[in-house]
């Protein structure tokens, strides 16, 4: 009786490992009482894709000047979805009077999240000019 049933959970184990097969569930642990003092700052969305929404959903917006003048920030998004999914996104940096500072560098940057993974979208400004910012999320680039 015990060959019966290990047999067929063995070959699925086995066939689940060679397609690929993982868990689309992400766990996590932090402190119960953080001590950082995050810097969240009220954001304004527009939303046109649902289906991207729910692929990265921004849960929050962090943002900070450093001691050198640059601008850092945080964005925490999340997949509200249970499966992985790809998406790229762009950060734009505006000067003190909203002007688009022109970058070289400013392409879309490819990025995933597992299912109901959170995750933190880290970048500083490129000069301590910027003092405004917007990120774009896009789906991805194929």
């Amino acid at each position: 009786m015990l060959m019966k049933t290990a047999l067929p959970l063995c070959l699925t184990a086995v066939l689940c490992l060679a397609a690929g097969c993982r868990s689309t569930r992400v766990n996590t642990v932090e402190p119960a009482q953080p001590v950082a003092n995050k810097q969240m700052i009220s954001d304004q969305r527009v939303l046109l894709d649902q289906s991207l929404n729910k692929a990265v959903s921004v849960v929050g917006v962090n943002a900070a000047t450093g001691p050198e003048g640059f601008l850092k920030i945080q964005v925490e998004v999340e997949n509200r979805t249970r499966s992985r999914k790809l998406f790229t996104y762009r950060i734009e940096w505006f000067d003190e009077n909203g002007m688009l500072i022109e970058l070289p560098t400013a392409n879309a940057r490819p990025r995933s999240l597992e299912g109901g993974e959170r995750a933190m979208i880290t970048a500083t400004a490129p000069t301590p000019k910027a003092k405004d910012f917007r990120i774009k999320f896009l789906e991805p680039v194929r």
